[in-house]
């Protein structure tokens, strides 16, 4: 019996193609509990490449205090060359930060900020005001040298101090990032707390204080399930940039049960269902989950790469070695 696959069924007025921002290596292992080794970071990064992904968010220039799971991007860095044509992004929480991405030769960076004060202070170690601030600075020395900044903007639907995050709030926060030089502005459920009609909402309003579509990403974790159905309420506002990590990695410590990203593989299951392209390999997908799980020793909950294995997924695509 052969895997199967999304049975195609396009609906009217949303995108034709949708970029795959990928944050499994950066957001997805950072947030995790185990360490994962360099040499198989290498690998992860690596099989998404082969996979189609072509916007990948590889690591974090930190410091280690901060998040000891990244404490070697540079050495990830040194060992992962992107395709031709892809990217191979970095965050970066400061000018410092910034500096060291450079150095070991990083060509694009992103920044996050936070839509709330509580956020800031727990996770940025900052003010919000100053967490802008700072981003600014980045975006600033990042366009005097060429380099192309992402913007995020943490807790945009809600907040588990503060709860309700007020539109205004977010979307002032977005036009200044975009206003600042940020190519992407991206609105991050950082909890998992939307739904598609607050998804609507926010996205309507970030368009009307100025941010442009093609400039527009949402980064979503699947904590009530609501990923899938968020996704497909923005793409009829015509969004079509993502943020998903493969396998679903990422567990936000601020959640409570909160299952991590958005998987990749089940992102790219319905755009492929919808008709839209995106260039990726959803099989690749789901054999690089399984590969990783056996890894770690822990199963993903993606759901693609859960039912694609129960099918039979052919050995020829499961590769068993851990390291490049």
């Amino acid at each position: 019996m052969s895997t199967p696959t999304p049975r195609t069924a396009p609906e009217p007025g949303l995108p034709k193609r949708v970029t795959v921002y990928e944050v499994g290596p950066r957001d997805g292992l950072q947030a995790e509990i185990d360490i994962i080794g360099s040499d198989v970071k290498i690998a992860l990064c690596r099989r998404l490449y082969a996979a189609g992904i072509r916007d990948l968010e590889i690591t974090s220039f930190v410091p280690p205090t901060w998040i000891p799971q990244l404490a070697d991007a540079a050495e990830v860095v040194a060992g992962v060359e992107a395709p031709a044509g892809a990217r191979r992004v970095a965050l970066v929480p400061n000018l410092r930060g910034y500096e060291r991405a450079r150095q070991a030769g990083i060509g694009e960076v992103a920044v996050v900020v936070s839509a709330t004060e509580a956020f800031a202070q727990a996770n940025l170690n900052t003010t919000r005001e100053n967490a802008i601030v700072r981003a600014g600075e980045v975006i600033g020395a990042a366009s005097a040298d060429g380099v192309a900044v992402r913007g995020y903007v943490s807790m945009a639907f809600g907040d588990p101090w503060e709860g309700e995050v007020p539109i205004g709030t977010v979307t002032e926060i977005a036009a200044r990032l975009h206003r600042g030089g940020c190519r992407t502005v991206v609105l991050g459920d950082t909890i998992g707390v939307a739904g598609p009609g607050l998804t609507s909402r926010v996205v309507e309003a970030t368009l009307a204080a100025g941010v442009p579509v093609p400039a527009l990403a949402l980064h979503l974790h699947d904590t009530y399930g609501q990923s899938l159905a968020n996704v497909h309420a923005a793409l009829r506002l015509g969004v079509a940039e993502f943020d998903a990590a493969v396998g679903g990695l990422g567990r936000c410590p601020y959640a409570k049960g909160a299952t991590g990203n958005l998987a990749t593989e089940d992102l790219v299951w319905m755009l492929d269902g919808l008709g839209i392209e995106t260039g990726v390999d959803v099989r690749e997908l789901a054999s690089t989950t399984l590969w990783l799980s056996r890894i770690r020793g822990v199963r993903a909950p993606s759901r693609v790469a859960t039912a694609l294995a129960a099918a039979g997924l052919p050995a020829s695509t499961l590769h068993e070695e851990r390291t490049p």
